[in-house]
Order: structure tokens, then sequence, then C-alpha cells
């Protein structure tokens, strides 16, 4: 399998299709470069090269027992990038991708990036403060921690409805989506798992925000259940000074693996990419 090492020893696993200019998919937790399957094959068909690793801690990356924060998945991803000396790349992030990918520009800049999709990210900031009203409430994200460590493989299972919209009525989620979910959420670690939960509840990524200087496209579900809209991209979209924001209507966290709206994403992919 294809690795890149990081600076501090760490084997990071990725997906290399295709050839041309360069995409970089980063995924959301708990999940892994699986995720992005369909748009890996989308982008590497229409002469791209689909590029998507697995964050430390999860999927076939190793696992190690620390390096879960900001500052770190942000330096793996440079890592990466140089491993394989990318340019003129697209970075595309989901949820928790959203923040690595936010913190590599604000710790990297944009000398190898030309563009950045933002999609069902965490930026801003995730939980609910004074200053941020409309974040997540703290106790959520003990309950989410608690869940993992009492049993982790039903929590996952009961976890993929929401993150979904499953449980909502006429959605188009598929068995195989509540099932790959839970495939991929078991690879991750148990220690990432929860560590990963603190890291994306309380990492505020507004300076970050602020740096972006390259086109960026900012989409997001309105029935979001896992990251609210209100909190992350409608403020995100506000802070980059060259955004684009895109919201479904109707939309889940898994807009890029449910059909549909998978469909709809993958449209809005090429168009911007210039596919």
């Amino acid at each position: 399998m294809p690795t890149a090492t990081t600076r501090d020893g760490v084997e990071i696993y990725y997906k290399d299709w295709g050839s041309g200019r360069p995409v970089v998919f980063c995924h959301g937790w708990p999940l892994n470069a699986d995720a992005w399957e369909d748009q890996l094959k989308l982008v590497a068909d229409r002469g791209f090269r689909g590029i998507a690793h697995d964050r430390r801690g999860h999927g076939r990356s190793a696992q190690p027992w620390g390096g879960y924060d900001f500052d770190t998945f942000a330096d793996d991803l440079k890592d990466l990038i140089d491993s394989l000396d990318l340019r003129d790349i697209t970075l595309v992030a989901h949820s928790m991708g959203g923040g690595e990918l936010a913190r590599y520009i604000g710790r990297h800049g944009t000398g190898r990036v030309s563009g950045a999709v933002l999609l069902s990210a965490i930026p801003p900031l995730m939980i609910k403060t004074d200053d941020n009203p409309e974040g997540v409430p703290a106790e959520v994200f003990e309950d989410i921690k608690n869940g993992i460590l009492a049993e982790r493989s039903q929590f996952w299972k009961d976890t993929s409805a929401g993150f979904f919209g499953a449980n909502r009525d006429g959605n188009r989620v598929t068995q195989g989506n509540r099932d790959a979910f839970w495939f991929m959420a078991m690879q991750e670690s148990i220690e990432a798992a929860v560590r990963c939960v603190d890291a994306f509840a309380r990492t505020d990524f507004t300076e970050d925000l602020k740096k972006f200087d390259v086109p960026t496209l900012v989409v997001h579900g309105d029935d979001d259940q896992v990251v609210p809209i209100e909190a992350t991209s409608r403020k995100s979209a506000e802070l980059i000074p060259d955004a684009t924001l895109k919201v479904y209507e109707g939309g889940s966290h898994g807009i890029a693996m449910v059909p549909g709206d998978k469909e709809k994403f993958n449209a809005d992919l090429l168009q911007f990419i210039g596919g």
C-alpha cells in the first residue's frame, strides 16, 4: 500500500488515482479515504489526479497514541503534499477534514494550492460559546465520547442514522451507506475517535479562514444534524474573502455519499475544478 512518512515517523496511507492537476481529498470523522471513492473516480476519469489519505489513527494509516490535534493533522497533510511534490492543488474536505484544510492554509499558506472546497465542514468553530451561540452544546460532545467508550460498534451503527439523515421522512439513504459508515468507523482507533472529538469540538479556525486567498466553494446541507450550518459554513463563507456558498435544501451531513445529493455535489465539484 502506498504510504507517506510524516516528520514524526507516522505512516500515512493514501490513494493516488489518475494523472493531471491534483485534487486532494480530506475525509471526515470517523471515516477514511474510502469515503471519497466516488469522487476520486470522478476526477480521475475527467483527467485529474485524485488523491485521498487516511488521517493518522484512521483506516490503514498508523495509529500512534498522540498527535490528534489540528496542527498535527495540517502538518501531516503538508508532509503528504510535499512528499508527492503536488502543485496547483484543489483541496476538498468534508466535516472534520475542513478543519485540516483550514489549518493547513493557516500554517502553510497557498503556495501549492489553487482552490478549496469545504463540504459540511466544521470551521470556524463547532462548540457553543457566548460568542458562538449557534454552536453545539459541550454536553453533546461528552455524550459522543461516552458512547464511543461504552460500546463503540453499536454507537457507530446508531450514529449513522443522523449522519446521513436516515431518520428523516422520504430520505434516500441506503443500507449500504450506513454499513460503509460503520465499517470505516470501526477501522479508526478508539483513542483517535475520542481525541478527535475534543479537537473538532473546540478548535477555532477563524484566523485560518481569514488567510484563504484562493477561490473557495462552501457546500452545506440545511438539514445537517451533525455540523449545524448556522454555526459553521454560513460564517465561513463570510470570513473567506473569495467564497461561494451553496446550500442543499434538505441535505444531510453525508452529502457526498447519499444518492441524489451525491450527484449534485459531484456536478458542483466538477464545475468548480473546471472538469
